[in-house]
């Protein structure tokens, strides 16, 4: 309690749209009061920082949700997902956006443990990282903390993991452009160090030596390594078209918006001499020029998983602790089509 209750309880009236004597009878648990009012008096609660009542502490509570960045559209996908379906679960969920050179996803952790949440999800954060140090996850698992783990698996880490399959991915692009004649395909990633990246290189080459009879050597000089932005995918392209490659796949529709950019640079068309496959299927991709074919991630399948998982740890009754993986879908647009013609 603080020492002005009566402060308090305006503070927090306001911050719920209700009256005071609404909040009292919240604070005091007692009948009269509607869920979806009694979740908005918890909900003001946890946003202005107060402690619940101990007979209320079991009742719904704050979930953080920690993502890499915004400005690619498929993590602002995966957050209002898991927010429609924590609130519709009666919890209020606390978006931590890591930004270059603001604050880490360590420093938004505690954070979110000063402020009693009752799990957190992460989605592509250090968990992704084969070069981070993994323990961060395995200190949270040892106080009890709930966590979910999306699109990046750790070793060792006794949590839920959601992952998209990367294998199939990379066999739904070049199964669809070998189909067009293609041979020489080339593949755009972000950097090494990231698990869904080593996964999808190695189901490319696999798929590109199943499907085109090209050498796993050879394959492996199809692939070229830079940034998860549209400035990756514009460079990444330059390398791959200097190779001669017919067709791009890339790791993120950021990155097919760039590999397009350049390869109008050079004067080439978008499918007639290169076509480009993204991944992910964000928000508007289906309205850029061409319309871009990529393969989609299954975000509200995944992002109801996991916060599904992270439910069911709260609740005491653990998930497993598999990794749950789900099969992506190509989604063909305007930005791929056959094989240019040779000589």
């Amino acid at each position: 309690m603080t020492e002005n209750p009566r402060a308090r309880l305006s503070d927090i009236a306001e911050q719920a749209g209700v009256s005071e004597a609404t909040v009292s009878r919240v604070l005091n648990d007692r009948p009269g009061v509607s869920s979806n009012t009694r979740l908005a008096v918890l909900t003001a609660l946890d946003v202005l920082g107060y402690e619940r009542p101990i007979r209320l502490r079991g009742q719904s509570g704050l979930v953080g949700l920690v993502v890499p960045e915004l400005e690619n559209p498929i993590f602002p996908a995966f957050a209002q997902v898991m927010e429609t379906q924590l609130a519709q679960s009666g919890y209020t969920p606390v978006l931590c956006t890591q930004t270059p050179g603001g604050v880490t996803e360590d420093e938004y952790v505690e954070l979110l443990l000063d402020r009693g949440v009752a799990g957190i999800i992460f989605v592509s954060g250090m968990h992704a990282d084969i070069t981070a140090e993994h323990g961060r996850y395995r200190a949270l698992v040892e106080r009890g903390l709930p966590i979910v783990l999306v699109n990046g698996f750790a070793e060792g880490v006794d949590a839920p993991f959601i992952s998209d399959d990367d294998a199939a991915a990379m066999d739904l692009a070049v199964t669809h452009l070998a189909a067009m004649g293609h041979r020489r395909i080339g593949l755009a990633l972000g950097p090494r160090r990231f698990v869904p990246v080593v996964r999808k290189r190695a189901a490319f080459i696999d798929a590109m030596t199943r499907l085109t009879g090209m050498s796993a050597e050879d394959a492996s000089g199809l692939v070229s390594h830079s940034l998860f932005a549209v400035e990756g995918g514009q460079a990444a392209a330059h390398h791959l078209l200097g190779r001669g490659v017919t067709a791009v796949v890339c790791g993120s529709d950021l990155m097919a918006l760039g590999a397009i950019r350049t390869v109008r640079q050079r004067g080439l068309r978008v499918p007639e001499d290169v076509s480009v496959v993204g991944y992910d299927d964000s928000r508007l991709i289906a309205f850029t020029d061409p319309p871009l074919t990529t393969v989609r991630q299954a975000v509200t399948a995944m992002g109801t998983a996991a916060v599904q998982a992270l439910l069911d740890e709260i609740s005491g009754t653990p998930a497993p602790r598999d990794e749950f993986v789900f099969r992506p879908e190509l989604v063909v647009r305007g930005s791929t089509g056959p094989a240019p013609a040779t000589g």
